[in-house]
């Protein structure tokens, strides 16, 4: 490898660490009761296709989460998002970040393909670490809202990952659910490849039997506008699905996340939101350790 292959990626390393985001998770004050259990965890070849595992103290079993990050498909990396892990799991789960890979290298359906296999992967190890694969659940923010609800809502990601059934709940922070592929530099990027546009939406595979939905979005979010959240609501609940929609009044785009964090938490209680969510929905009996 050349120097110049080496110094690019250090360079990408240090702009992330550098970022807001970063910066909060470097700098940010972390909730007790919960720490990384293991990390580099493998579901595919790829480099990108690794994911950590948080847990909280105690012997479990616990609910599972698995957290896809956001940006745009073509950016983020799953270090920057322990700050998120370790919130959601100081409230009781066994929380996977996986990375996925990214546009330009890959496209749809790349890297929904990566998210039910991560999430496949998971569960087949959630056991090691105190977690309940019977109780699994899926969330993200943004790009990863929209992964989330993508390999909840249509059979085929799941099916191919070999766990059709593996998911029992998912949640979406400010997700693009319903939007014209071909409209932005960013959705063109990604989707541009795919003839059929319907095959790229959450909204194009609502169904009745859906597992319980939660979907969270800030009125003033200016990046996906809550319509996308209101329109998968809507869908689910004609369709006869169990959907629950919460909007956060005064809330942007990145604050639906940061709101995770214990530096900005009193902005809004989304995490309280989502907690409950999940403790409501992921309540089947305890599947054997064993």
């Amino acid at each position: 490898m050349t120097r110049r292959g080496v110094i690019a990626p250090a360079l990408g390393t240090l702009m992330a660490a550098c970022s807001p985001l970063g910066l909060l998770n470097s700098l940010g004050p972390r909730d007790g009761g919960a720490r990384r259990v293991s990390r580099d965890l493998s579901y595919g070849d790829h480099p990108r296709q690794r994911f950590d595992l948080y847990a909280p103290d105690g012997p479990g079993p616990w609910p599972v989460l698995v957290f896809f990050y956001g940006g745009n498909w073509d950016s983020g990396e799953r270090g920057l998002y322990a700050w998120a892990a370790q919130a959601l799991a100081a409230r009781g789960f066994v929380v996977a970040v996986p990375d996925y890979r990214l546009v330009p290298e890959a496209h749809f359906p790349a890297f929904v393909q990566d998210a039910a296999r991560a999430t496949a992967r998971v569960g087949h190890v959630a056991r090691d670490h105190g977690g309940d694969p019977g109780r699994l659940g899926v969330i993200g923010h943004s790009a990863g809202a929209y992964l989330a609800m993508m390999i909840a809502l249509d059979r085929r990601y799941m099916t191919a990952a070999g766990a059709p059934d593996l998911i029992r709940a998912a949640a979406g922070l400010a997700g693009p659910y319903d939007f014209p592929p071909q409209d932005f530099p960013s959705t063109r990027a990604a989707f541009g490849q795919e003839r059929n546009a319907t095959l790229t939406q959450p909204v194009a595979f609502v169904r009745r039997d859906a597992p319980p939905i939660w979907l969270g979005h800030g009125t003033a979010d200016t990046v996906v506008h809550d319509e996308d959240s209101i329109l998968l609501d809507r869908g689910l609940r004609s369709a006869g699905a169990s959907s629950t929609l919460t909007l956060y009044d005064g809330l942007n785009h990145v604050d639906m996340v940061t709101a995770l964090s214990p530096l900005f938490r009193g902005k809004a209680p989304v995490l309280d939101d989502v907690t409950r969510f999940f403790q409501g929905a992921l309540t089947r009996p305890v599947s054997p350790m064993s």
